[in-house]
This record gives structure tokens, sequence and C-alpha cells, in this order.
């Protein structure tokens, strides 16, 4: 369900609301918290639809402010869905214009959830210091996302500058199951340390600058970064060490190979995350994060700002083959093929059914036989019973 509300004010909205609920239900009694997002009217729809998708893990009231233009009377023009409109929360949509853009803090405050936490989230371009932004200053955490800005590696510079306790980006997000995997493999034996690492992805990728610190910081051994061209995203880890090297690349942006000492190659699932996906992750937890805050304010500076082309340490022995990995995922998936294709179970053929006419025609040959053979059996009793020479 949708409800225009145009021209509108908050205490129109929340008796809208409390209208509503009446009428479908209780639906804010089990919301855990408030979702506000800040985003411009270009991107408004497809952020909405993000929240509501991570809405299904974290039930909450999502308030969109919508920056409209900032020329103009100052107006609110309101949209509450609920219902299969708004996933498992409720939505209200504020548009803004006029000198209302500037005060946005003042507007969403009377449609908070009482008693439950804050979260704030901007899907695109967000303020240098995000906490001291008067919507960011109400919330518990404050996501941002590096990669939707125009110069992603200068914003991590500055939201390192200006980190505040609560403060996370997506970009982030983005390499958990990069940072499980590299810290499974190295949780096997040979319990050796890493003597150097080589981080290869895009150049306009926040997240494989924020991996390349987050290694530099951890295993506290020189980490190179390697750039590929834009939008390939993560493609590669090289973690040496004197046993051999640990290997994680993922050629196609869906599945990775891990290659490492002594062990097969294996292919492993490693798509790149959904903004639902990340989102939801982030509305797990509600208080700080800690190895966040150590990779973004500490590790960073560790990788430094010289980095190499992804060719360049290719041919330096520095950094894995994509073409070579790209080969290899191939042939596991072909012998993956054939040996789940020969451990199908052939059904056998059903046996053709007999033609009605073959049968009577075979029921009557027997039925005759039997008969010959009854008559034949009687006769020859007979003349066993008849009595020699004439005799009566």
């Amino acid at each position: 369900m949708i409800v225009d509300l145009p021209s509108t004010s908050t205490v129109a909205i929340s008796k809208k609301l409390v209208a509503l609920r009446q009428d479908t239900g209780a639906m804010a009694l089990g919301r855990v918290l408030t979702l506000l997002i800040v985003v411009d009217e270009q991107d408004a729809e497809e952020a909405i639809q993000a929240a509501n998708d991570a809405s299904r893990q974290h039930p909450c009231r999502i308030i969109a402010v919508v920056i409209g233009n900032k020329r103009g009377q100052s107006r609110i023009d309101a949209q509450i869905r609920v219902g299969g409109d708004a996933g498992a929360s409720e939505v209200v949509v504020l548009r803004l214009y006029g000198a209302l853009t500037d005060h946005g803090r003042s507007v969403v405050i009377p449609l908070l959830l009482p008693d439950s936490p804050v979260v704030a989230w901007w899907p695109t371009d967000a303020p240098v210091h995000v906490a001291q932004d008067p919507i960011g200053s109400m919330a518990q955490r404050r996501i941002t996302d590096a990669a939707e800005s125009k110069s992603p590696r200068a914003t991590l510079k500055s939201r390192a500058e200006a980190y505040t306790r609560g403060d996370t980006d997506l970009a982030w997000t983005r390499v958990t199951l990069w940072r499980g995997l590299l810290a499974a493999a190295l949780d096997q034996p040979p319990f050796e340390p890493v003597i150097e690492a080589t981080v290869t992805g895009g150049s306009d990728s926040p997240s494989t600058d924020l991996l390349a610190a987050w290694l530099a910081l951890t295993l506290r051994c020189p980490v190179r970064r390697a750039r590929s061209r834009t939008g390939t995203g993560m493609v590669s880890v090289r973690l040496e060490r004197r046993s051999g090297a640990i290997d994680l690349v993922r050629p196609d942006g869906s599945i990775a190979t891990l290659s490492q000492p002594g062990q097969p190659v294996r292919r492993i699932s490693l798509a790149r995350r959904a903004t639902a996906e990340c989102l939801a992750d982030e509305l797990r937890r509600l208080d700080p994060d800690e190895i966040y805050e150590e990779t973004i304010r500490s590790g960073l500076a560790k990788v430094g700002t010289k980095t190499v082309t992804a060719s360049e340490a290719v041919r330096e022995g520095e950094a894995p083959s994509v073409k070579e990995a790209e080969r290899a995922s191939r042939r596991l998936a072909r012998s993956a093929s054939k040996a789940s294709s020969a451990e199908m179970v052939q059904v056998p053929a059903p046996t053709p059914k007999a033609d009605t006419a073959v049968v009577k025609k075979a029921a009557a040959r027997k039925l005759a036989k039997t008969k010959a053979t009854g008559t034949t059996a009687k006769a020859k009793a007979a003349t066993k019973r008849a009595p020699k020479g004439g005799k009566a």
C-alpha cells in the first residue's frame, strides 16, 4: 500500500501512520531500529529497494530523506509505504524542497521510533565528517559508501581523518568474505609467517585498498597494491610464505580459485556482494567496528600510495596470473561435471507392453498343448487297466 501526502507536515504524517496502524494492524511494534537514508532524487528508489531487502532480516522503520530542489518555496511531499511495498518494514519517503533541505534533522525527529537505535546511511555522496552532520549526530551507526564517490582513495583518506566511533563503510563490508577465506587458509599448516603480500584490484576499488590495509596491519609485513582496470573490483591476493604462496584469485567476479602448497586447487563461490546484503550485515551490529577503525586509521598509511599495474606485478612474480586461474577454474568445472555425470544412476528402460493378440495366441497354444498332453495320458492309463487274454 502506498499513500501519497503532497505538501504535508510531520504532524499529518504521524497521524496517517497511526491511522494505517489501526487499519492494517500493529505494523510498528516489531521494528528494531530506525534507518535514515539521505539521498538525492536520482538514487532514491534504488536505495529504498536495497533497504527494503535488508529489512527482511532486520525489521525497521525506513525514513528516506530525499533532497530536492533547494530553490523555491519550502514544502514536504511525503509518501508512506506499508505491506508488500515496504518489505518487512514501513517506509516514509520525505521529499524536501526549499529551505527545508538544510533542516532534515528537524523533519525526521518526530517520526523516529521511540526507544530504538538510529542508523544513518548515505548511499552516494556523504558529508566529509558524517558524525557532525545534523542527521548523522543522531545515529549510533553511520554508514557510507566510498565506492560511490568520484575519488574513492581520497574519500578513504578523508574518512580516516574524520573518523568517529560508529562510522563504517560498505567498501569494508564487501571484503568480509575475502578476509574470512584468507584467515582460514592461514589457519592451516604449515603455520609460517607471511613474508610479503600483494593485493590486486581495480584502480577505483576502495575495497582493495582496505583489504591491503587490513593485511598490512594484521600480518605486519610489506603489502603491495597492484591496480587493474577500472570496474574490475577485487581481483586477487597473494600471500608469500617460505613454503610457497597462497593465491586467492577471482577472474570473473563470481567464482574464485584458492591454491596453496600441498593442497589441490579449489573453486570457491565468491560473487560480488549486493548493496542490500552489505547493508544487512552492517545492521547486525550497532556497536563500533574496532577492526575497521584500526584499518582505516592505521592500516592505510602502512600500504602507502605507490602502486604498480597488475600486469607488472604478474611479470615480476608478485601476483598470480588471472588467465591461469581462469583456465584452472574451467578445468576444475569440467572435472566436477564429469564426476557428477558418472555418479548418475541410469534407470533401465521399461519393458514394452505385449500385444493383446499375441498374448491370446500364446495362451491358446499353451491350452491346446495342455489338452493334448492330458488326452495321451488318459489313453495310456486305460491300456494298462485292460485284462490280458480277453478275460472279463
